[in-house]
């Protein structure tokens, strides 16, 4: 297998530590709202990592972090008039609901920020000793980055270029202007934990350091997170972890490609933000997914209209081979590490490379149209061909539905009144009204439901609302 690594610039053989096993830590949410599509591609990207790699015959240990305290936790508590825990405990049970309905599996561990603030004290306390960090007066502890040689690796840039291009807080406690902030000091009413610098509460960007050496040891093989992560979060993470542990931090990191809606960056400021929960309002959470899917992870999505009808034309051609075959065909069992057919060979080729899914999928489509010819044929080869592609379509966590199902789709129209207004046109067509039959038809379709004549009778399936 061929990984791409950011740190590099290139892809790379998977080489595990532990021959057989994979460590990934995946940053997370900061649970203060409700998780939109940035962390929907996120969430969905290392999903379909995770599952191939366990598909491929690798024993995973996945993390993904939740970040319950920050500036902006405090900050929506006190707005929303709640407690930090009332905010974060439902901003977690929703994240959990949207995830579910994206069909992404839970991460192995699931570690908070405020479940590990002795760990992240302790390490504090390695930094300071060694001279990478230092106490200031106003209470806060800070990470001193020009100790660290090798800052900036990850971003390929010299520490002097960032101290000009990059947005750092103004602070007179600060020794230099790019020192990150390692442990804050508790202002009057916050959450706080006690330490040897007083009472205060962890950073940011030593809660993920602590959590996944915590959970993976001092070296794990990747790390994951969205693109917008690379500067500053992972750059400081690996300061200190590396800092404090005297070890390679991590072997392989890997970034998602950003959301864009409208060929325009997702902002709340141009009105172009949307919530998981707002989206799935308005479309089947499977064509949603399909679409994060059918990019490759590394690169850029863009949210539309146009693609979103496009991903639900493209999933309605799989479910539509697998349709009306008696009985349903349940996915085949696939040895992806020793794949034995040539769709499985192909199928685990694409991914191999550094988890290219378009390839992936493209091997779905060529698996259907062998399929639609042996369905045309009534060949013995149907059943095995429909398995197969539920199998691999299950690794990109597609095809999960009945067919029936995803093809009528959701409507406000009642299925009673739609049967009714076939049956209807049906009579029209034998007393051969066809005037009456063809506006039948008519009126159905501007409602979104387009019905399917064949020898067996006619059925209907729903049309994408945006498209």
């Amino acid at each position: 297998m061929q990984l791409y690594n950011t740190l590099t610039r290139r892809k790379e053989p998977l080489a595990p530590r532990e021959p057989g096993h994979i460590s990934m830590y995946v940053c997370g949410m900061t649970v203060y709202d409700y998780c939109h599509l940035g962390h929907a591609r996120v969430m969905v990207a290392f999903d379909v990592i995770s599952r191939y790699l366990r598909e491929r015959g690798y024993n995973v240990t996945y993390v993904r972090n939740i970040t319950d305290i920050d500036d902006k936790i405090l900050k929506r508590a006190a707005d929303n008039g709640e407690s930090i825990e009332a905010l974060t405990e439902r901003m977690i049970a929703a994240m959990h609901e949207d995830e579910a309905r994206l069909g992404v599996l839970p991460p192995d561990r699931e570690p908070r920020a405020t479940g590990h603030v002795d760990a992240i004290i302790a390490m504090i306390r390695v930094l300071i000793d060694k001279g990478y960090a230092y106490p200031a007066a106003n209470g806060d502890v800070y990470y001193r980055v020009r100790e660290f040689a090798d800052y900036g690796k990850l971003n390929n840039r010299d520490p002097d270029d960032m101290r000009s291009g990059a947005r750092v807080d103004v602070d007179d406690h600060k020794e230099d202007p790019l020192d990150f902030v390692l442990w804050k000091a508790a202002k009057p009413d916050e959450a706080r934990w006690p330490s040897p610098w007083g009472d205060g509460r962890p950073g940011w960007h030593i809660e993920c350091s602590a959590m996944s050496t915590g959970c993976l040891g001092n070296t794990f093989d990747i790390h994951g997170g969205g693109p917008d992560l690379t500067f500053p979060h992972h750059e400081n993470e690996i300061a200190q972890s590396e800092a404090a542990t005297g070890q390679t931090y991590v072997n392989t990191w890997m970034h998602a490609g950003a959301v864009r809606v409208d060929e325009e960056k997702m902002s709340k400021s141009l009105g172009n933000f949307f919530t998981i929960r707002d989206v799935l309002v308005e479309h089947d959470p499977e064509v949603v997914r399909y679409l994060l899917v059918a990019s490759h992870y590394r690169s850029p999505i863009n949210y539309s209209v146009d693609s979103l009808s496009e991903a639900r034309r493209s999933l309605t051609r799989l479910y539509t081979a697998l349709e009306n075959i008696d009985p349903e065909p349940e996915p085949v069992s696939l040895s992806l590490a020793e794949p034995s057919s040539g769709h499985a060979r192909r199928f685990a080729e694409a991914m191999d490379d550094d988890f290219n899914t378009p390839e992936a999928l493209a091997v779905l489509f060529e698996l259907t149209r062998e399929l639609n010819r042996a369905r045309a044929n009534d060949t013995a080869d149907v059943p095995r061909l429909a398995g197969e592609l539920r199998a691999l379509g299950g690794v990109l966590g597609l095809l999960s539905q009945s067919p029936a199902t995803f093809l009528k789709g959701e409507t406000a129209l009642d299925e009673a009144n739609i049967e009714a207004q076939i049956a209807r046109r049906a009579e029209a067509k034998a007393a051969r009204d066809f005037a009456t039959a063809d506006s039948i038809r008519d009126e159905l379709a501007a409602q979104g439901i387009i019905l399917k004549d064949s020898r067996e009778g006619t059925r209907w399936v729903v049309q994408s609302s945006s498209g």
